[in-house]
């Protein structure tokens, strides 16, 4: 099904994070998000999981509203847009298996969940999902004692145990050193590809994005700026996303944090940086009705 979205727009106070974006994302595609830090990347992906409410505007999967849902339809959408974060939010002292199965939360009745009894199905899904992530040595370590591109990986085979529509991911490989991200992107690539899954991931380096993403959606001030394939991101495109005054001297490894601390990026709302509670995705699945 088709994702679209309508004049949507986040505000934080004064301050205008995602302003009047209006996209259409087919089924299947591989979607990167660039622009610098505090372009409003974020703001978006999370209202997508409607972790963040809209000001206005509307985000539409197939005939679905999802800027209307609440309650046992919000979860069940969260499930089948599943979110992969920057921070892995992870449980660091359970098992990688464990981690993993409470990917199956809203699927589940909660008494199970809260007893933490998982079924022989579950547990075969979720050594399958290892296993494909290359990391099925780690299912009975906990989670903590991993690097942090194991971590992620662990995050993504969570995510794959929702068995999600759409997979949203939010700068999966800024923390991670170059072979952890090739890893992590690599995995990702392969989800789109052989599962034909949706995926949306912010990055931070442009390089990366014309690398993995067929199509590429350019952000600036809140305003979506650039949206097409990587060959058409001509000097002149590149601008309107970086602000860079002479783009044939952009390192397109540079992260996007280093050209805003190089230039004059407005400051992040304060309620976008806050420290992420590592527990709230897991709240929000497991919340009553």
């Amino acid at each position: 099904m088709r994702l679209e979205l309508k004049d949507l727009t986040r505000q934080f106070g004064k301050k205008t994070a995602v302003q009047s974006v209006t996209l259409n994302i087919a089924p299947g595609e591989m979607v990167g998000v660039i622009g610098r830090s505090g372009a409003g990347k974020s703001t978006l992906l999370r209202m997508l999981n409607r972790l963040a409410d809209p000001t206005s505007g509307q985000i539409r999967f197939g005939d679905v509203d999802i800027t209307r849902l609440s309650g046992a339809a919000l979860r069940h959408w969260r499930r089948d847009c599943a979110m992969i974060f920057q921070q892995f939010n992870l449980v660091p002292r359970l098992d990688v298996m464990t981690n993993v199965m409470l990917g199956r939360l809203n699927h589940r009745s909660t008494a199970l969940s809260l007893l933490n009894i998982f079924t022989r199905e579950e547990r075969l899904l979720a050594i399958a999902a290892l296993e494909r992530l290359g990391i099925e040595q780690t299912a009975l370590q906990p989670a903590g004692t991993l690097s942090g591109g194991q971590q992620q990986r662990v995050a993504i085979a969570r995510a794959l145990m929702q068995q999600p529509k759409m997979l949203l991911a939010d700068e999966p490989i800024a923390s991670l050193d170059p072979l952890n991200a090739k890893i992590v992107m690599d995995s990702l690539s392969d989800i789109n590809r052989r599962e034909g899954i949706t995926v949306i991931t912010n990055l931070h380096t442009l390089d990366t994005a014309r690398a993995y993403c067929e199509r590429i959606i350019g952000m600036s001030e809140g305003r979506v700026v650039f949206d097409g394939p990587p060959q058409a991101l001509t000097a002149e495109a590149v601008h309107a996303i970086y602000g860079v005054t002479d783009p044939a001297q952009l390192d397109e490894s540079m992260t996007s944090t280093a050209l805003s601390r190089a230039g004059s990026e407005p400051v992040r709302p304060q309620s976008e940086a806050r420290p992420v509670d590592v527990m709230q995705p897991l709240k929000a699945y497991a919340a009553p009705l």
